[in-house]
């Protein structure tokens, strides 16, 4: 196996499994909390619990997936803290918005942030792993707004 191989089952794939794993599961709770109190800094605060919950949860799911022995993934600690670290990442770009204190700026800051998520996430795609940027691109965007939806219509709802 060549180091170019390597390096993607062992670095790139886990840090783009958390990336796309915290921009898209962080949206539902980030949008729900945010749509039913109106109020920025509990979303962000809501955010904030999300993106460090999911890590940990990611990391750990990475990690004992699979020991790498077999299939030349490496090591499952490696793996794992960058699975994590990707997660939160991902997780929290589109929470810092909701440090902004007026609510309609929040959200719009935080769904223009998503957008620029969704095109980094279909770059990479594309350039490492010699995807359609607009295929990447389209998947990303519905899987990302499906979840935005569910979350807004929650916390409009409840």
């Amino acid at each position: 196996m060549s180091d170019e191989h390597h390096f993607l089952l062992q670095r790139v794939q886990p840090a783009m499994v958390g990336l796309i794993d915290g921009s898209l599961s962080t949206l539902a709770p980030i949008f729900g909390i945010a749509f039913y109190t109106h109020k920025p800094h509990a979303a962000f605060i809501a955010g904030l619990a999300t993106a460090i919950g999911a890590a940990i949860s990611m990391a750990y799911s990475e990690g004992l997936s699979d020991t790498g022995e077999l299939t030349g993934r490496g090591s499952p600690v490696t793996r794992g803290i960058i699975t994590g670290v990707g997660t939160f990442v991902g997780g929290i770009l589109h929470t810092l918005p909701f440090l902004i204190p007026n609510y309609h700026v929040a959200v719009v800051t935080a769904a223009v942030v998503v957008g620029f998520e969704l095109i980094g996430l279909a770059v990479i795609r594309w350039k490492f792993f010699e995807t359609s940027f607009a295929k990447s691109l389209l998947n990303l965007v519905v899987g990302g707004t499906v979840i935005a939806v569910v979350g807004a219509l929650v916390g409009s709802a409840a």
